[in-house]
């Protein structure tokens, strides 16, 4: 038994096809879902979601938004989406280090708050690459 996962950002479908089973990165935690899953609505925080294709697991990065879960069809409505393969390592290593020199010289508290939040986003995209390793 399958289930269906639609990965969409505003600009994009990202992912449309069956999967065997997920992990995503709530704002409560990460939940597993398999075939025959409970329905739910929950809120997507910036994370990996790891997709299970039979015996292989890949990443995506997700960077904030909604899941919907039911009768075996996940939709996953997102801010924005990368898979883990189609990041580029270094790229994603220096807007890791730029995200960290940024907070460091963050003044007041909007500042902090969006230095904070682009590097959530960038150690997310970091990880999703380390974890296809």
């Amino acid at each position: 038994m399958t289930l269906n996962l639609c990965v969409l950002t505003p600009n994009r479908i990202v992912w449309d096809s069956e999967v065997k089973e997920i992990i995503l990165s709530t704002n409560s935690g990460q939940i597993g879902i398999l075939p025959n899953h409970a329905p739910i609505a929950t809120a997507v925080d910036i994370g990996i979601l790891r997709i299970r294709l039979n015996d292989q697991w890949l990443t995506m990065a997700l960077m904030g938004g909604f899941a919907r879960i039911g009768n075996n069809e996940i939709t996953v409505l997102v801010n924005d989406a990368e898979k883990g393969s189609d990041i580029d390592p270094q790229e994603a290593q220096q807007t890791l280090e730029m995200a960290e020199a940024n907070l460091s010289k963050a003044e007041g508290k909007r500042q902090t708050i969006e230095a904070n939040l682009a590097l959530r986003r960038a150690r997310t995209r970091v990880e999703a690459i380390n974890m296809m390793s």
